[in-house]
């Protein structure tokens, strides 16, 4: 369980933040990058949500990967080579990616193939989704650095894939199905 007396503890002053087993990392460290990284998309989703109905399957959709992504907050947080969850130490699974997965594959039976690639924008839930989308590409790209000089969750790395394509997905449903979608038109400007 999760308690914060103090919200400033004045431990970072000095350019180091601490890590899920005690350690302490500097803050330009890329592990520290990915979270952050990763913080930014949560707060992207949120902004999403505030133009959605909040009974909607969108919304419930996205409450779900929120959650999800302050579990990958402490999943790359938590240093070590085991990846295995236990009551102590949160770790992405695959069934959490598996979900996403059947949420993509149900989304896309009700819409209509593509035709062009598309640009971000559209209702105003789907523009900051595709915001969102973006920075979840910057995030998977900064976790893939990280894991370069140490050990990650593999499906850490896994779900942020994931996600991007759920991302797009939904915001096509959120498009009308595609039909507010704005397309790309190839050299329309020269």
């Amino acid at each position: 369980m999760v308690r914060l007396n103090k919200i400033y503890t004045r431990t970072g002053d000095a350019g180091e933040t601490g890590l899920v087993d005690g350690s302490r990392a500097p803050k330009h460290d890329p592990r520290i990058a990915a979270i952050g990284e990763v913080d930014e998309a949560n707060s992207a989703i949120g902004v999403a949500l505030f133009h959605l109905p909040a009974e909607s399957e969108a919304a419930a959709m996205l409450g779900r990967v929120q959650n999800e992504l302050f579990d990958l907050g402490a999943d790359l947080a938590t240093p070590g080579e085991d990846f295995a969850p236990t009551e102590m130490t949160l770790r992405i699974v695959q069934g959490q990616i598996d979900r996403l997965e059947s949420e993509i594959d149900a989304m896309n039976a009700t819409l209509s193939p593509l035709t062009s690639f598309i640009l971000p924008g559209g209702e105003p839930a789907a523009a900051h989704l595709h915001l969102a989308r973006a920075i979840v590409r910057r995030a998977e790209r900064a976790a893939v650095a990280a894991g370069a000089g140490r050990s990650l969750n593999p499906l850490a790395l896994q779900y942020l894939n994931r996600l991007s394509d759920h991302l797009f997905t939904l915001c096509r449903v959120i498009n009308g199905g595609g039909a507010r979608d704005v397309l790309w038109e190839p050299g329309a400007t020269r």
